[in-house]
C-alpha cells in the first residue's frame, strides 16, 4: 500500500473526500480516495503495460497527476474518470515507448546505411574499412564532453536514454540533445574524412 490511513476510508463518499481535498490542499483525502481505487488503476495499468514493476509506477505518476488535475476539474462520478485518466496515462506511455523505439531504429539504420555505403564504395574493402573506425575514433575523441559520454553509451554501451541520465547525472532532455547532437557533429566529422 502506498498510503497509511487513518480510520474507515471505505466509508467517506468519494465527493466528500475530493471537496476536502480541494478546499484544504491536504494529500491525507486524496490519498484516502486513491486507496479505495489503486487496485482498479493498477489492474489497468498491468492490463495495458503487460509488466509489474511499470504497472506500479504508472500507479504512482497517477496519484502525483491526480494532485495537479482534481483541483482544476469539476468530477461528478470518480471512478469512471480515474478510469479514463489511467487508460489514457498508459497509452501516452505506450506511445512514447513506441516512438522512442522507432527513434532509435532509425538512428541505427541511418549509421548502419552511411557505414554500409562508404565501405561498398571502395576497391580495398578492408584498408577503407580500418580507415574508417579509425576516422570514427577520432571524430568521437574530438566530441564535447557530454556528447562524447553520451554517444559512447548509447551507441558502444547500448545504453538507453535513462540508463545514461542515471549513469550521468544529466538530464533525460540533456542526454537526448547530447545524442542527437553528437550524431549531427559525428555525421560531419566523418564526411570531412571521406
Amino acid at each position: 500500500m502506498f498510503f497509511k490511513s487513518s480510520g474507515n476510508t471505505k466509508s467517506a463518499p468519494d465527493a466528500w473526500l475530493i471537496d476536502k481535498f480541494k478546499s484544504t490542499g491536504d494529500l491525507k483525502y486524496l490519498g484516502q480516495l486513491y486507496e479505495k481505487y489503486m487496485h482498479l488503476v493498477f489492474g489497468v495499468c498491468l492490463k495495458y503495460l503487460k509488466d509489474r514493476e511499470a504497472g506500479r509506477d504508472a500507479t504512482m505518476q497517477i496519484f502525483e497527476k491526480l494532485i495537479v488535475e482534481i483541483p482544476k476539474r469539476e468530477i461528478e462520478n470518480f471512478k469512471p474518470w480515474l478510469h479514463v485518466i489511467t487508460k489514457n496515462h498508459c497509452l501516452m506511455i505506450l506511445r512514447s515507448q513506441s516512438a522512442r523505439a522507432s527513434r532509435e531504429g532509425k538512428m541505427l539504420d541511418e549509421a548502419s546505411i552511411f557505414m554500409e555505403n562508404s565501405y561498398e564504395l571502395h576497391h580495398n574493402n578492408e584498408q577503407v574499412l580500418n580507415h574508417d573506425i579509425e576516422a570514427l575514433k577520432k571524430c568521437i575523441e574530438q566530441l564535447k564532453n557530454g556528447q562524447q559520454e553520451c554517444i559512447k553509451m548509447f551507441y558502444l554501451e547500448e545504453k538507453c536514454y535513462q540508463e545514461i541520465a542515471d549513469l550521468t547525472s544529466f538530464e533525460l532532455n540533456k542526454v537526448k540533445s547530447y545524442i542527437q547532437n553528437g550524431k549531427r557533429n559525428l555525421k560531419i566529422c566523418m564526411e570531412q574524412h571521406v
